[in-house]
């Protein structure tokens, strides 16, 4: 598509948005007690979000335009972090992390495609040369410390390399003889056929034989062309024929993308702020120190004495220059000064008002019922700001712009220079705040007779240096390797094999469908089992977003633990790398069974956590990993994994976590096939957000089966009843329906597939041999999950919503 269309995208996109926050501003800010109707409104605004998100996303990935992106960049980033907000009320108002809104998107006339969560693709493409130089570090250090293994290379030795050569040689010098000796050949026998020509004339068979041949060496060829592609296929150095289509298409469309990055990643930029300093960076310093001059001349007339120049932190030479008379500044200079001594003595205050807090302890509860009186209200959030702001702008600068004399589409270099303008000026402008604050000391020498405040008060800093106290720095955030580099802590952590390589997963790869029941079974009271396209929205908005931007993870609520629980075989680790493929995440696994034995002792532990925190903090983003996590929290540990000692990271861990703040992007993902054996309380204060992984439905089997059978090579005829499949497995995992494909399409059997295709039995038997996952174990994990805070707050408030329906029956009748 043309880079018109995808400026229409996104005036589309900005004229959704604007409609959208002028709705917020309208219904949002009012109370509303039916929760019905607020659920209704904010499924409707997390559906045009989404949608306005898609086409930002689009937009911004394919347009060349440098200016353009940027602030589709912040209202994207601004579009996320609402979307974020809007599902943490949803989840506070159903108390529950899966919803269904099949009803609204009905009503909206969508697909559950139109709301499905892309991943932006800016997340790499930004970092790529830093992703790849950081691949092939690790593969190395893999290499070095014998955990990959690469193909032996057979070296030769020197006689048998001059054989090889010789070789070569003599065929080379002999395959130039014969063309010679053939070519000799062919003029003699041209000759003599000439000279029979022209003494016999021509022959009709003579006629004929040299056209057979021609045919017969035609088709001779075709066949061993064929032959030779069919050899390269089962080779697997070639790809089959309903894939090379396709192949050539995605080549080209890869092109087009390599030229587009190409075209985006040009640095004009430097160029143009480089020309600015060259033209105007004189005359904007002398205009500075002309300004900042004439203000020191004011203040002493009005004043009586020279100002103080202003620190770096209050802002230097534009402190003065801002628009404020000589008295306004030295007003707020003073200001300034008496603001400091104030703080200490806030302190003391606050620490007795937090005192206070904690000594009223049922106050909170009458606010919270005061509340529910009142009905439900939007929380304040910290992204509409952000998208009214790159809002504006558009408004401001592109929706009427004329580029009809901008054909390459690539940046305008007038919003270039605005934009440098100010950098150099701020640039400019710290070299001249050190000239004018030496003049303004020799100034007040020479005129005033005063010294400058460093002088006077470098003694006294002194002094209070010394008397400072030493604050206690917390127990995860003190530096135990002050004196190594972080490329060492990278290298021990590989080494030691807890900073392990990601597979290269997508989120799109975890393969299953929207349920389309979920509206009706809630209506009739009946919690629904959440299907695989819920489960990979929820990593996607808990996981992948907030890890991929600085800007939403610092500002969008906080999550920094998550837990995958579900039965083995539905896709936990695989997850866990989609998460670091999408995000380009280092991966770190502290699984029980990965540390037993590795830095023993509480120092070592504390060590071993430290270094994983500091490597993961600066290399963000980050992903922590902990496969089995349930033994960490177990009740009882076995006799058999007493050694192995799996509850040595459970008092460490919420310490680990309170280490993370909000600009660090770290993720703790646990994983567990078993989570009931776990203690509840401690498991759940590590673990705030708990997705509860099921297995497939019928919808989901059915288009796993396809697409495992396609992906392995398989084809699909009439032969093959994947809808027969699909029923039959019921009970069986994503897991187990891989192990059958894979049992039946060996090698073998995929060259036998054109003369005999694939039937339904064959999948059968080989399923017939694998263990479902049975009522029983699904119904321990529903149980298990009813449990949780959020499972036992969706249970009160199914409650008190049956209650509050047979109070109203109730009066009905007495009425009647």
């Amino acid at each position: 598509m043309s880079q018109a269309t995808y400026n229409k995208m996104w005036t589309d996109a900005q004229k959704d948005l604007d409609i959208q926050l002028q709705r917020e501003r309208e219904e949002f800010l009012q109370p509303e007690k039916d929760r019905v109707k607020v659920f209704k409104m904010l499924a409707a605004s997390y559906i045009k979000y989404m949608q306005i998100f898609r086409n930002l996303e689009t937009a911004h990935d394919q347009l060349v335009h440098r200016q353009k992106r940027t602030v589709i960049r912040q209202v994207l980033d601004g579009v996320i972090g609402r979307i974020l907000e809007v599902k943490r009320e949803m989840v506070e108002l159903e108390n529950s992390e899966f919803h269904y809104i099949d009803n609204i998107l009905e009503d909206l006339k969508l697909l559950p495609e139109d709301i499905e969560i892309p991943i932006p693709r800016y997340f790499i493409k930004e970092k790529l040369e830093v992703l790849q130089q950081r691949e092939k570090i690790l593969n190395q250090i893999l290499l070095n410390a014998g955990l990959q293994t690469q193909k032996p290379v057979k070296a030769l030795t020197f006689e048998e390399a001059i054989k090889v050569i010789q070789v070569a040689e003599r065929a080379r010098q002999g395959r130039c003889r014969a063309a010679f000796m053939k070519q000799i050949y062919l003029e003699e026998k041209r000759e003599r056929q000439t000279k029979l020509q022209v003494q016999m004339g021509p022959s009709p068979d003579d006629a004929a034989t040299c056209i057979q041949k021609v045919w017969r060496g035609y088709i001779q060829r075709k066949k061993t062309e064929k032959m030779r592609e069919e050899e390269m296929i089962f080779l697997g150095m070639s790809l089959p024929p309903h894939l090379k289509a396709t192949s050539i298409l995605q080549m080209r469309a890869g092109q087009v993308n390599a030229l587009r990055g190409e075209v985006q990643e040009r640095h004009e930029e430097a160029f143009i702020k480089d020309k600015l300093r060259e033209t105007e960076g004189l005359d904007i310093k002398e205009t500075l120190q002309d300004q900042i001059g004439q203000c020191f001349i004011e203040c002493r007339h009005i004043i009586g004495k020279f100002p103080d120049y202003p620190t770096e932190e209050a802002g230097g030479s534009m402190a003065i220059l801002s628009q404020k008379t000589p008295e306004q500044v030295a007003a707020e200079l003073a200001a300034k000064k008496e603001m400091a001594l104030q703080k200490k003595a806030q302190k003391g205050k606050k620490e007795k008002e937090e005192g206070k807090e904690k000594m009223k302890g049922k106050k909170p509860q009458k606010a919270g019922k005061k509340e529910e009186e009142e009905g439900w209200k939007m929380a304040p959030s910290n992204f509409l700001s952000i998208m009214e702001e790159g809002n504006s702008q558009y408004k401001a600068v592109w929706q009427n712009r004329d580029e009809g004399w901008d054909f390459l589409q690539d940046h305008d270099p007038e919003l270039i220079k605005e934009e440098k303008r100010e950098e150099v000026e701020e640039e400019i402008r710290v070299q001249v705040d050190e000239l004018m604050q030496q003049k303004l000391e020799n100034l007040k020498l020479a005129v005033d007779g005063e010294k400058s405040d460093k002088q006077k008060k470098g003694r006294r800093s002194e002094k209070k240096k010394k008397t400072t106290m030493r604050k206690k720095i917390p127990e995860m955030e003190e530096d135990l390797t002050p004196d190594r580099t972080i490329d060492s802590l990278y290298r021990e952590l590989v080494e030691e094999g807890l900073l392990i390589k990601a597979k290269t997963v997508n989120l799109s790869d975890y393969v299953g469908e929207y349920s389309y029941l979920g509206t009706t079974l809630r209506q009739v009271d009946i919690e629904p089992m959440p299907s695989l396209a819920d489960v990979r929205q929820l990593i996607a908005l808990y996981g992948i977003l907030p890890l991929g931007s600085q800007t939403v993870h610092e500002k969008a609520p906080l999550v920094k633990a998550l837990l995958l629980a579900g039965p083995a075989g539905v896709g936990k680790k695989m997850l866990v790398h989609a998460i670091c493929t999408e995000t380009g995440a280092n991966l770190f696994n502290l699984s029980p069974s990965n540390i037993a034995g590795k830095y023993p002792g509480k120092n070592g532990l504390q060590m071993m956590l430290h270094m994983v925190l500091k490597v993961a903090k600066q290399l963000q983003p980050s992903v922590v990993w902990i496969g089995d996590t349930d033994k960490i929290f177990s009740k009882a540990v076995p006799k058999a994994e007493g050694e192995m000692n799996p509850k040595r990271l459970e008092k460490i861990l919420p310490k680990f976590l309170k280490a993370l703040k909000a600009q660090d992007r770290v993720l703790l993902v646990g994983t567990t096939n078993r989570p009931f054996d776990a203690n509840l309380k401690p498991f759940c204060k590590v673990y705030q957000k708990i997705i509860l992984i099921p297995r497939p439905d019928y919808a989901s089997r059915f288009v796993l089966w396809k697409h495992i059978i396609l992906q392995n090579g398989g084809a699909i005829t009439s032969l093959l009843n994947i809808s027969c499949l699909a029923k039959v497995s019921d009970g069986f995992t994503q897991g187990h329906i891989v192990q059958a494909v894979q049992a039946v399409l060996s090698e073998l059997r995929l060259l036998q597939m054109t003369r005999k295709p694939l039937r339904t039995i064959e999948f059968m038997t080989s399923l017939g041999r694998l263990d479902p996952v049975y009522k029983e174990e699904e119904e321990t994990f529903k149980a298990w999950y009813a449990k949780t805070p959020l499972g036992r707050a969706r249970i009160r408030a199914l409650a008190d919503s049956e209650k509050a329906g047979k109070g109203k029956t109730n009066k009905r009748k007495g009425k009647n």
